[in-house]
């Protein structure tokens, strides 16, 4: 099927309002850049629509019914819903939206031109075409979010259990002995390698380093994409990782100031950059999941706040910052309860998230083949 002129199908009209128009307890979606919508207390449309952003996030929804919208929104209406229906033409930009990104112009704010959206070609099958494609869109997208939904939900029994298991860290009712990370760790917290840019590589060659984007929630996302670079024998010794280590970093934005990771799986002899610390806490005392989950806390994270030093952009702390930290030392043996559950339940995890890679897969394949 040859392809048409978006332009020739829909009327695309922009929001009329600025930012300063939303109010927190209004009645009507406001529709801006950003991902949710804000709230209103009047409205200027009353349809069923197709809403792009067209600057910052530039994100596309659907919707149907009365809202108002921000003055660079565009909002896309069919002409004729028997020729094109508007969940068809959502579902079309959705999968266009990356084109429309790249097309995008300006500097630090990016901004969609009207033009891009007029001109973009798109498949225009017969109504029940589209509203076959509609449905199995839909229905992936549902069995997506039943499966994150379970993920969620695993989280959250996480967290339930280690309160029911050594209660809530701010108050510590049930009296765990309190004492500083100084007195807990094996190695004391230890600044990372710094490289230039000139000694990665991109081939397989070399040694794999562990930077502050390769963790997240605990623990390493994946050792085997890790970035590589040349190092001598003398640095690879010193800043290798072992099992059990506890990564966190020391230089970041402040909302990831802190953020820490276990190391556990690794493949090959691995190294870690100069934005994060590493340390080791007593193997016989700590259960590194437990340590890791309390260091993760919101209970800790907020003595990192006190000890961090803020600057443009970014805030940093320092090994001493680090051993001045308050934790808790329950029972070993609680301790590996705990851990033990959650091995359990990442391996649940494990088998949604694999779930999820191939749902997320599959929907690729169909948008590809439905929308080219």
């Amino acid at each position: 099927m040859s392809k048409v002129r978006l332009g020739d199908y829909v009327r695309i009209k922009t929001g009329k309002l600025d930012a300063n128009a939303a109010s927190p307890d209004g009645d009507y979606p406001f529709f801006t850049c950003a991902v949710e919508p804000l709230k209103i207390d009047s409205y200027s449309y009353d349809c069923e629509c197709v809403l792009v952003a067209g600057n910052g996030d530039l994100n596309v929804k659907y919707y149907d019914g009365k809202f108002d919208a921000y003055q660079r929104t565009y909002i896309i209406e069919s002409k004729d819903n028997t020729r094109l229906s508007v969940p068809y033409l959502y579902r079309f930009l959705d999968a266009y939206i990356d084109t429309l990104r790249n097309q995008s112009i300006g500097g630090v704010i990016k901004y969609i031109k009207l033009g891009n959206l007029t001109e973009a070609r798109i498949n225009v099958p017969a109504i029940s075409e589209q509203n076959k494609t509609v449905k199995i869109l839909s229905f992936v997208d549902e069995l997506l979010k039943k499966a994150n939904l379970q993920l969620q939900k695993l989280d959250e029994l996480i967290k339930s259990r280690f309160v029911e298991i050594f209660g809530d860290t701010f108050i510590n009712p049930y009296n765990w002995q309190s004492l500083k990370i100084q007195e807990a760790v094996e190695v004391e917290p230890q600044n990372g390698l710094y490289k230039p840019q000139s000694d990665y590589v991109e081939d397989k060659s070399g040694v794999p380093i562990l930077r502050i984007d390769g963790f997240y929630n605990g623990k390493v996302v994946d050792f085997q994409k890790l970035k590589r670079l040349m190092c001598t024998k003398e640095e690879f010794d010193k800043y290798r990782l072992i099992e059990n280590d506890i990564v966190i970093n020391r230089v970041n934005s402040l909302e990831y100031l802190g953020k820490c990771a276990c190391i556990s799986g690794l493949i090959e002899g691995t190294v870690f950059e100069s934005n994060m610390m590493r340390m080791h806490f007593y193997d016989e005392r700590f259960n590194p999941i437990y340590i890791t989950f309390l260091l993760c806390s919101k209970y800790t994270y907020n003595q990192i706040i006190k000890h961090a030093k803020k600057a443009v952009n970014q805030a940093s702390i320092n090994q001493k910052d680090v051993l001045d930290i308050n934790i808790y030392e329950p029972p070993i043996d609680l301790q590996n309860q705990f851990g033990d559950f959650v091995s359990k339940a990442e391996q649940q995890k494990s088998t949604v998230q694999k779930s999820i890679d191939k749902l997320e897969t599959l929907k690729k394949s169909l948008m590809q083949e439905y929308f080219g």
